[in-house]
């Protein structure tokens, strides 16, 4: 249950203000269809996260608990620095056509492939990594992304100009350090 918790918080905090909510934005703007967007971003997060969970729990098969212990702490730390830097949308990810697919297919693709390589994705390798529950880990970032962005898909723009991004990222990174000290000292 630890496992859950602890990936839902981190990345439902680390998803405010990320570019996968900002396409979130775009995509509600532009579509004006929630319940598609919406199952299209869980869609793809579950197949994104499940992946990434995948790769998290196959490096702990290749490293010895030194290493592990190691990576996933340095890890936490380098996310804990990531997480201060402001996102942006670039056109590639806000660029969408739903003229051939549907709303559904439209953001799970955009949502897919803006998810690689992003914050939440590398942090879903290292919680697979830290803990011993692929699938809690898993269903745990997934709520967390569901968290950050079906607000932003219900309520648009208005939400995301209110939010102080630089307190909500300064307590994500303030996470990740304390996951990072803990995975180093093993407390």
């Amino acid at each position: 249950m630890e496992a859950f918790l602890v990936s839902t918080g981190i990345v439902a905090l680390a998803e405010i203000g990320d570019k996968t909510q900002l396409l979130s934005l775009v995509l509600a703007a532009k579509f004006r269809k929630p319940l598609p967007i919406i199952l299209g971003i869980l869609v793809a997060t579950l197949l994104n996260h499940a992946g990434a969970g995948i790769v998290g729990t196959w490096i702990t098969s290749l490293l010895g608990e030194d290493a592990l212990r190691w990576v996933l702490g340095l890890g936490f730390l380098a996310m804990a620095v990531w997480i201060m830097i402001p996102d942006k949308l670039d056109e590639t990810d806000a660029h969408i056509d739903a003229s051939r697919n549907s709303v559904f297919m439209a953001t799970l693709i955009a949502f897919f492939i803006a998810e690689m390589g992003d914050k939440t994705q590398v942090a879903t390798i290292a919680l697979a990594a830290e803990y011993a529950s692929l699938a809690w880990v898993v269903l745990g970032t997934t709520l967390g992304m569901m968290i950050a962005n079906v607000p932003a898909v219900l309520v648009g723009d208005k939400m995301a100009h209110r939010l102080p991004l630089k307190l909500v990222h300064g307590i994500a990174a303030i996470i990740f350090v304390l996951l990072g000290l803990a995975a180093l000292f093993g407390f």
